[in-house]
């Protein structure tokens, strides 16, 4: 694998993994106790901290592209371990 394909890959999952980590340690400002400025949306985070969300969001995109990674390598699940298309009812092609 070429490393600019693993940089892509990488991406993809820290992506990935931003998205699943966000909803994770946040708390409104109502359920903190604190005051809301004007305007501000009653769904706002009071307590967002930068650090731990990109630190959480790394470890876990490294572990899902360890994962991806071993697979890669020792082949663990193929492209012909998804077919699904006897469940589909249609003849298998190869």
């Amino acid at each position: 694998m070429r490393w600019t394909s693993i940089i892509a890959i990488f991406t993809l999952f820290w992506v990935l993994a931003a998205f699943l980590v966000m909803p994770f340690g946040l708390r409104t400002h109502d359920e903190l106790g604190m005051e809301k400025v004007p305007g501000q949306a009653h769904s706002a985070p009071g307590n967002f901290r930068p650090r731990a969300f990109l630190l959480r969001t790394t470890v876990l995109a490294v572990v899902m592209f360890g994962l991806y990674y071993a697979n890669y390598v020792h082949q663990w699940v193929t492209v012909d371990d998804l077919d699904f298309s006897p469940w589909l009812g249609q003849p298998k092609t190869s």
